[in-house]
């Protein structure tokens, strides 16, 4: 199995401005690679250590402006490797696990399975 240091190191390596949410596509910079990209993150994650997915909310200054998601793992430890994407002012609260559908994911299914082919081919081709 792969850990997840392994994993957070070939995801700053595979994630780019065409695995992020499209809404957010020319947003994304490469000195903040994780922006937009914790939902295909969380589910490459699941695809390879398992666990549950965790979705949360982004607050600023008391009001909902987004979801996050990240993963909390067999032994009950929560990962978030795109959990150092917030700007200042940016909370994540009220994380509550939920079902990954069997045909997951419906939405952004072109990014994710871009994200989960190069995380795949680093894992084989570490470099």
């Amino acid at each position: 199995m792969v850990s997840i240091e392994e994993l957070q190191a070939v995801l700053r390596t595979a994630w780019g401005p065409d695995t992020c949410y499209p809404d957010s596509r020319d947003l994304w910079r490469s000195d903040n690679p994780a922006r937009d990209q914790c939902g295909m993150t969380a589910l490459v994650v699941q695809d390879l250590v398992g666990g549950d997915l965790v979705l949360g909310e982004v607050h600023v200054d008391g009001c909902k402006v987004g979801n996050h998601y990240w993963n909390r793992l067999t032994d009950g430890s929560e990962v978030d490797l795109t959990g150092d994407q917030f700007l200042p002012g940016e909370v994540v609260v009220n994380g509550n696990v939920v079902t990954r559908p069997p045909d997951a994911p419906r939405r952004h299914r072109k990014q994710y399975e871009l994200l989960r082919e190069r995380v795949l081919s680093g894992l084989e081709d570490p470099r």
